[in-house]
């Protein structure tokens, strides 16, 4: 069952002989994919996932004719970054298209091409309907047809092979973004019935943003039935690979731009045609456990396709001719990847292994509800903010508005809510210690490129990102050391940092600053040789400082806070400066005045700095 069948090995051969051969084998032959996605929306939203979600017939008919992926993950817990995984088939901070909302659009490494590309080449008809919002530069030959319009329908003859995108907003974030006066509107989910995580307060609130969400994704239910509806009708189904699958996590807070499961694991189900049984390699109406992540959903389109895939990409495919089952159902790993989400930057990576996952919090003083100004027009995210405010929070609804652990290690099987850290549990030490290792090995391998600051990136890296990583590859391996100073005891940490602060090189001086902030006042007996780096040649290197010194000292910072603001010669590098004021005034008490923000650089008024300045102005 594993052998290729004598079509695809034609066409491998073929593709692989001329990348810009149409096919040789007969179009008949070759099945057609589409792909629906549903934004926002984490797998435990569906009743086929767990027994808190909502019903959702349509898909749990797609389940009974294929197949149900358990441990599917977005890479990103963000639609861009996410939706660029997909596409590229690559890992986004090795490719430089890791920041929601980018500055630059990125260059993919030469000879790589955005994987719909390849099927064209290969003779397929490519559509997506219409969301793209990717962070790389899109080349002409991806689809044939990308608009509100696009459809499989269009094709040039009834026997040209297809690949369909289709999405659908119906689960997006902006659905809760309803008014005080809208909630008298009632749900036809009972809020009563819904079940909240450990970490959400007990609210009517939560209860009927919850509620509604249920009911958008019996919206989004009766959508795939109708796109199923449509490739039966055109007699087409039987002839079609379908998978149904979030974007990312979402969409209740804590979810959608944060790297707990909640973020990134998604609802994934491919209904298998009957003309192409043989290319599922498993029983309809089954279910596996191995782990499938969004670098390897183009590599198992193109294997579907029988088209060679790029060596250039980091996904594997889990589906079609080659592909052991029984090998897809041991993966048991997948990575994740947080960077910035619009204005707001915290540095998180993750490392699930089976049931447990490893969260590295590069940044871990900035707590999760760290200022968003769109997350924030929730009413459930505006009300649990004031019920912290006025104390009325307990046990691990607090958490969210805490500093974070810089390392946190959970045990999923017993904690799916991610809010009981076993990092200091010594029965748990050599695993932290095995996870950490790896995931560190897997940052610096990469190399992961968001150790040299979007700042430098959008100035020096996205022409080339592939080319300028592995350049630097030993610097970014160096700064991933620095920062993990703050994992060691205070007294190990010391003499290192002391160091790495006086380093010729002002990213590691940067580095060795956020890992000063994430020990705090432990290594108080730094703030002379810190307070020096007020005076530092390079701006970020000045705003660490200032986050360190205005938390654990009584230094004057405020003008050197004004003067390295006016010296950002970037968007993302003055964007940076301000996530620190935001967090100094709103955790901290720092009171800065925005009327003495001065740049040399153009405001764009569309753009991510104008966000926090409105917060900052109170305006918003």
């Amino acid at each position: 069952m594993n052998r290729f069948p004598i079509w695809a090995v034609a066409l491998v051969l073929g593709v692989a002989a001329d990348q810009g051969a149409v096919a040789t084998a007969d179009d008949a032959q070759r099945p057609n994919v589409v792909w629906i996605m549903s934004e926002d929306n984490s797998a435990d939203y569906l009743r086929h996932f767990g027994p808190n979600g909502a019903p959702a017939p349509q898909i749990e008919a797609m389940a009974d004719h294929g197949i149900t992926f358990n441990h599917a993950f977005s890479n990103a817990p963000v639609c861009s970054v996410a939706r660029t995984t997909l596409i590229t088939a690559c890992y986004a901070p090795r490719i430089g298209t890791q920041f929601h909302r980018r500055h630059t659009l990125a260059h993919l490494p030469p000879g790589l091409k955005m994987f719909p590309a390849y099927l064209r080449q290969a003779g397929y008809y490519t559509t997506n309907n219409s969301k793209e919002d990717y962070n790389a530069v899109r080349g002409d030959d991806v689809w044939d047809d990308s608009s509100r319009k696009a459809s499989w329908k269009n094709r040039p003859t009834e026997s040209t092979p297809f690949f369909h995108v289709q999405t659908y907003t119906q689960s997006h974030e902006s659905q809760l973004h309803f008014s005080e006066k809208q909630m008298s509107v009632p749900t036809d989910t009972d809020p009563e019935s819904v079940h909240l995580q450990k970490y959400f307060p007990d609210t009517p609130t939560f209860r009927y943003t919850r509620a509604r969400y249920h009911d958008r994704i019996q919206q989004i239910d009766g959508l795939v039935g109708g796109l199923l509806d449509q490739l039966r009708q055109d007699g087409v189904l039987e002839q079609t690979f379908v998978f149904y699958f979030g974007d990312h996590g979402g969409v209740l807070p804590r979810s959608k731009g944060y790297a707990y499961e909640s973020g990134l694991h998604v609802p994934l189900v491919i209904r298998v045609p009957e003309d192409f049984r043989e290319l599922a390699g498993r029983d309809l109406g089954s279910r596996t456990d191995g782990f499938v992540e969004f670098v390897d959903f183009g590599p198992t389109v193109l294997n579907l396709a029988g088209v060679e895939q790029p060596e250039e990409v980091d996904g594997r495919p889990f589906l079609g001719p080659g592909v052991d089952p029984a090998e897809v159902d041991s993966r048991d790993e997948t990575l994740g990847y947080a960077d910035r989400f619009d204005e707001k930057y915290d540095l998180v990576r993750t490392l699930r292994i089976g049931d447990f996952k490893y969260i590295r919090n590069f940044e871990p003083f900035y707590p999760d509800a760290l200022q968003n100004n769109y997350r924030y027009k929730s009413l459930a995210y505006q009300e649990w903010r004031e019920l912290n405010a006025a104390g009325k929070l307990t046990g691990a609804a607090k958490q969210f508005f805490a500093p974070k652990a810089a390392e946190a290690l959970y045990d999923l099987s017993s904690d799916p809510d991610e809010v009981n850290n076993l990092a200091a549990d010594p029965q748990h030490a050599d695993r932290l210690q095995q996870m950490r290792a790896q995931l560190d090995d897997r940052l610096k391998s990469m190399p992961d490129l968001s150790f040299l600051t979007e700042a430098v990136m959008v100035d020096s890296a996205l022409e080339n990102p592939i080319t300028f990583g592995q350049s630097h590859i030993a610097q970014i391996a160096a700064y991933i050391d620095t920062v993990n100073l703050a994992l060691l005891p205070p007294e190990d940490a010391l003499p290192q940092l002391e160091v790495a602060l006086q380093s010729e090189d002002p990213w590691q001086r940067y580095w060795a600053l956020v890992a000063c902030s994430s020990l705090g006042d432990s290594v108080k007996s730094l703030v002379p040789m810190i307070e020096n780096l007020l005076l530092d040649v390079e701006p970020l290197v000045v705003m660490r400082a200032v986050e360190y010194l205005a938390v654990h000292s009584d230094v004057d910072t405020l003008g050197f806070l004004y003067r390295s603001l006016s010296r950002a010669t970037n968007e993302p590098e003055a964007l940076r400066m301000l996530n620190t004021i935001v967090y100094l005034q709103d955790y901290h008490g720092y009171e800065v005045d925005p009327q003495k923000f001065q740049f040399i650089i153009p405001v764009n008024p569309k753009g991510q700095l104008v966000r926090r300045l409105e917060y900052l102005r109170g305006e918003i």
